[in-house]
């Protein structure tokens, strides 16, 4: 699933694409749980108006219209949000990889094509699992989504973290992951923040100190600003709106490196299941 990084580097790369731009054809796929407002609906919101702004809320981004209205996207596991002239392989059906061609073709998991009235690059929304959702807000409106998300995980505190598990038995891997207490953290960061802060992910949450959670929302704001300098972390189906991958993922200290020795100690790097999510950490430098 693409993290905070992923979702800010798409944001920083589609602003110049979308923002000031006016919407002329809105191509969807048939309705599904995709689109939690229906495509005919979308149309009838979308075409004419003009995108004034792009930001980002956790793994959630919005587009200001200048009607008022915003558009919600969330890139769910497999969403991939891009401009029609990006090439990669990435981009390509499952079926077409073993071919020689880079060049996107619209196809099955193509569910949003936004077409402009100056006839510029399109802005198209893939997803091959369709966990992505789009939603139309009217003006003042939100979603219950964007309402219980914590605080942005650049921008969380030691002091928050710490409040917020006074009476959390669960994992400090788990509580990382829960974006109701932070908003964008997920696997890969959650392992790397934590390597850092020299905790293990079986903690205990409400046995940290204040100190370890000060310690850990520096991590935590260490590996996100990283992931997001490197374009992201481009594993199975992330790719930048340009096309090219990311390169966070070369810099993985733990994440994904099971069996493979810790770069601060050699010893070989351990894997278990944590709330059916896999975890990567060094059970000598992690305490």
């Amino acid at each position: 699933m693409p993290e905070l990084p992923e979702v800010e580097v798409i944001r920083q790369s589609i602003s110049p694409l979308l923002v000031g731009r006016r919407l002329k054809t809105i191509t969807t796929t048939r309705s599904s749980t995709f689109f939690l407002t229906p495509p005919a609906t979308l149309r009838r919101k979308l075409v004419g108006r003009r995108a004034l702004g792009l930001e980002r809320r956790g793994k959630y981004l919005l587009v200001d219209l200048d009607d008022g209205a915003r558009l919600l996207l969330h890139l769910g596991m497999t969403g991939q949000l891009f401009s029609s002239t990006a090439r990669s392989p990435r981009l390509v059906s499952a079926e077409a990889r073993s071919g020689v061609s880079r060049e996107f073709v619209p196809d099955a998991h193509t569910h949003l094509v936004i077409a402009f009235t100056d006839r510029g690059p399109d802005l198209v929304f893939r997803d091959v699992r369709k966990f992505g959702k789009v939603r139309w807000l009217a003006t003042g409106k939100s979603d219950p989504r964007l309402d219980k998300l914590g605080p942005d995980a650049l921008a969380v505190s030691g002091a928050h973290l710490y409040e917020a598990t006074r009476r959390r038995s669960a994992p400090i891997k788990t509580v990382l992951l829960d974006q109701l207490v932070l908003a964008g953290v997920g696997n890969i960061y959650a392992d790397e923040a934590l390597f850092l802060a020299k905790l293990r992910p079986t903690r205990r949450a409400r046995s940290l100190t204040r100190g370890d959670y000060d310690r850990l929302a520096t991590s935590v704001h260490g590996v996100l600003e990283a992931g997001i300098a490197a374009g992201g972390s481009s594993i199975d189906d992330f790719v930048r709106p340009d096309g090219e991958d990311g390169g966070y993922q070369h810099n993985h200290r733990v994440y994904g490196r099971a069996g493979q020795p810790c770069s601060r100690c050699g010893m070989a790097i351990r894997r278990l299941v944590i709330g059916q999510r896999s975890s990567c950490f060094c059970s000598h430098c992690q305490r």
